[in-house]
């Protein structure tokens, strides 16, 4: 077994630098060593492991299934004893950096006052928010990630932030044009708006939204955009329909932007989800921000729900 008595830390750091950009030359250049001494430490490393980390291939580097999985928490291992070292030195927690992922709609819509009131509590904590355009995790390293997906099991710490309700949308005018339409009947009058969803077909929500509703339609026409904010942006200029979440634009509906022609509400099967890695727990800035998203996502959770009583 490898202790902490016998950490490699030098072949680590080389290990880090070659992983980073797959590369010998750009990594020695990086920590200022010969490529050579480099080469040794990597070497060393995997064979203290018997694996292979790298693939030499003749014109570049690619990390084998071990190097995947090793690069990314020895990068993340070096960051923290980065931020804590420079944390020490300067007699406080300055420094210390939350990266953390959000979805455009749910950081535009539900998550932008959290963040504000996290900073104003906790202001030596700085946050860097990234808000690509996907479904899944992104590739690229967080320690927090909010993901827009259904219920599934991997190694990561999964805690519901936000359940999706939706119904139909469009805009005043596409829905005066509209009245008396049974939803079977708006549905073939008018094109429909989708939220592209990795690896899934174009009319995925549309389809099981209208198969809880019996209906039989065409679920593939119409405009597909990368997010649900984009994609109600849309209706509301007249383009269409979309079906968005009824809590999330509860402002826009009650504001007389978008119109909910229809009634039907159902819970799609997909929501919000934090993601983190089970080791991060032990990390206090990581676990502080993880109870506070899932304090306040509950708490307006709970006001939506009031909120609809009374209406």
């Amino acid at each position: 077994m490898i202790t902490r008595a016998w950490l490699p830390l030098n072949a680590l750091r080389a290990f880090d630098a070659v992983g980073q950009h797959l590369s010998f030359t750009a990594g020695a250049q990086a920590l200022h060593v010969s490529q050579s001494a480099l080469s040794r430490h990597v070497i060393s490393l995997e064979d203290m492991l018997g694996k292979k980390l790298l693939e030499r291939r003749p014109q570049h580097l690619v990390l084998t299934g071990e190097g995947a999985i090793l690069l990314p928490v020895v990068r993340k291992c070096f960051d923290r004893l980065e931020q804590a070292l420079n944390a020490v030195k300067d007699g406080d927690r300055a420094g210390r950096t939350l990266r953390v992922h959000m979805p455009p709609s749910l950081l535009n819509h539900l998550a932008l006052p959290i963040l504000q009131d996290f900073r104003r509590e906790f202001p030596d904590i700085l946050i860097d928010v990234s808000s690509a355009h996907v479904t899944g995790l992104p590739p690229t390293e967080l320690d927090a990630a909010v993901v827009y997906d259904r219920p599934n099991v991997d190694d990561k710490v999964t805690d519901l932030l936000w359940m999706v309700r939706v119904t139909p949308v469009c805009s005043p005018g596409l829905a005066q044009a509209n009245t008396g339409k049974t939803l079977a009947q708006f549905v073939a009058d008018n094109e429909l708006l989708h939220v592209k969803l990795d690896s899934e077909p174009r009319g995925l929500l549309w389809a099981n939204f209208l198969r809880q509703c019996g209906i039989a339609a065409d679920t593939d026409k119409g405009l597909a955009f990368d997010t649900a904010l984009s994609a109600v942006q849309y209706a509301m200029s007249g383009g269409g329909a979309a079906l968005a979440d009824i809590d999330m634009f509860a402002a826009e509906i009650e504001g007389g932007l978008l119109v909910a022609p229809h009634p039907s509400v159902f819970e799609e099967g997909y929501g919000y989800y934090l993601k983190i890695h089970a080791e991060d727990l032990s990390d206090p800035v990581v676990s502080l921000f993880r109870s506070w998203l899932i304090s306040r996502f509950q708490s307006r959770a709970r006001t939506t729900v009031a909120a609809g009583d009374a209406a």
